[in-house]
């Protein structure tokens, strides 16, 4: 049972990777905002998926706060590229 969720975890690491190439190569400031959003989201369904595959509750706790961080987080990026701040 736990082979469907390293399939996935794999999928999700290679998507990160993908999405990690555009944060460091991205030509605009913007694009990379874009792009640590999508990581930080690929993250999250990485940790619920840890919490669903060995069945621990306190996984889906570390996904939410990191969830509500990720975006705080992305909203100051999005003031300080946008020149709000």
């Amino acid at each position: 049972m736990i082979d469907i969720w390293e399939a996935a975890l794999a999928v999700l690491f290679i998507l990160i990777l993908v999405v990690l190439i555009r944060l460091l190569k991205g030509p605009t400031a913007p694009d990379r905002v874009v792009a640590l959003d999508a990581i930080n989201t690929f993250t999250v369904c990485a940790i619920l998926i840890f919490g669903v595959a060995y069945q621990e509750t306190v996984y889906v706790d570390v996904a939410i706060v990191y969830a509500l961080l990720s975006f705080v987080g992305t909203l100051y990026l999005a003031k300080l590229v946008g020149g709000d701040i």
